[in-house]
């Protein structure tokens, strides 16, 4: 069983940035792919970013590409979301969440495909 726990978020103004880190309990974190998920408010949920387990692969959503960065340090059993730029649409409650299967652009873009997910951290952008 993976226990995932965010922190990081909060309110900033546009242009600023937030770095999300994901906590994970469990020793077989370096197993599972890692990513993000963002939901607003009567809004679908949103993937945002992924990593594959050896952080060899990464893949983002086209709306934070070239903002946001994922990372992952496996020693640390920790996944990070580095937001640059950010925008008031990126306001919203960001869920990490983690997966035993492979990754691909499409999989990793499913929800179905990640067995653990975190409560969520709030991120709200002011204009």
């Amino acid at each position: 069983q993976v226990q995932l726990v965010e922190s990081g978020g909060g309110l900033v103004q546009a242009g600023g940035s937030l770095r999300l880190s994901c906590a994970a309990s469990g020793r077989t974190f370096n197993y599972y792919a890692m990513g993000w998920f963002r939901q607003a408010p009567g809004k679908e949920r949103e993937f945002v970013a992924a990593i594959s387990w050896s952080g060899g692969s990464t893949y983002y959503a086209d709306s934070v590409k070239g903002r946001f960065t994922i990372s992952r340090d496996n020693a640390k059993s920790t996944v990070y979301l580095q937001m640059n730029s950010l925008k008031p649409v990126d306001t919203a409650v960001y869920h990490c969440v983690a997966g035993r299967g492979p990754t691909s652009p499409i999989i990793v873009e499913t929800p179905g495909n990640y067995e653990h997910w975190g409560q969520g951290t709030q991120v709200t952008v002011s204009s």
